[in-house]
């Protein structure tokens, strides 16, 4: 489930269940487990969208994040005061958190180091089942930004958002996946005709900001595999992209390595939560 994905606020569920869901909500009688990827969204309104959902604070097991830019991490430090998740990072972000206004005061108590080039077990609650998580590093103007591989049950899940171009090992990962979530920001017309400055301009196409609908799209014949059940589009710009853009842009790709049967395709919006989706 994302709760929110662009500029204004990032923050996904990646959960468990052993009885599935219906329609989009998590309906069986035995509670869902998973983690929480960015915290990008205030506490209430988690509280809320979970509750509509059918889960709640309680199925948390821990936090990932992926950088310190304020839309992935602004209400961190409300989770660490106010819940006490653990909190799961690169080392190289850690300390950025720890020294973060927002978040230096509650960070420390909760703060998580994962191993650098190993899969690290995070036991999910309530569950004889742990998440394998393992982080890549990808090219954004952050302190250092990563992209995160999830093994639950057999199912790899890669998250890639915020990054200005794919990485070898980036590539390698997504090429490995289930379920692909990756970043399509931007039409490059859009933002070339744009109202944005030159410097904004360069800053998000310049190779350490965001990547294009054309650049996801190539990427997607690069990495595509018959096991690349789900790929969701995130992080898409209000300004410079449309959903149907990105689509179309992705959806085209797809059919030229004649994989459109075989993979489910869908945008995350920006600004309001998307259902519970069955991976």
């Amino acid at each position: 489930m994302s709760f929110s994905s662009g500029s204004c606020g990032n923050s996904y569920f990646l959960a468990w269940q052993p009885d599935g869901c219906e329609d989009g909500i998590l309906s069986s009688p035995s509670r869902p487990s998973g983690i929480l990827i960015d915290a990008g969204v205030s506490p209430r309104r988690l509280k809320r969208e979970l509750g509509n959902a059918g889960a709640g604070f309680s199925d948390i097991s821990a936090v990932l994040v992926s950088h310190d830019h304020m839309d992935h991490m602004r209400f961190l430090g409300s989770y660490c005061k106010r819940l006490a998740f653990p909190v799961y990072s690169s080392a190289v972000v850690a300390v950025a958190l720890r020294n973060h206004p927002f978040t230096s005061q509650f960070f420390p108590s909760c703060g998580r180091a994962l191993e650098e080039g190993e899969w690290n077990r995070i036991p999910l609650v309530g569950s004889d089942v742990a998440a394998e998580v393992r982080y890549f590093v990808v090219p954004h103007d952050a302190t250092q930004t990563v992209g995160f591989a999830i093994l639950i049950d057999g199912h790899r899940f890669v998250i890639i958002t915020d990054c200005g171009r794919m990485t070898s090992e980036a590539l390698e990962f997504a090429s490995k996946a289930d379920t692909l979530v990756i970043e399509s920001n931007y039409d490059s017309e859009m933002l070339r005709t744009g109202p944005y400055t030159a410097d904004l301009k360069k800053r998000i196409c310049g190779g350490h900001g965001h990547m294009s609908n054309d650049e996801c799209a190539q990427t997607l014949e690069t990495v595509w595999h018959h096991g690349l059940r789900n790929i969701f589009l995130c992080h898409l710009s209000e300004n410079n992209n449309t959903p149907e853009l990105a689509f179309a842009s992705a959806s085209a790709a797809l059919d030229r390595v004649g994989a459109t049967e075989e993979v489910k395709l869908h945008t995350l919006p920006r600004t309001y939560p998307s259902p519970f989706f069955i991976l």
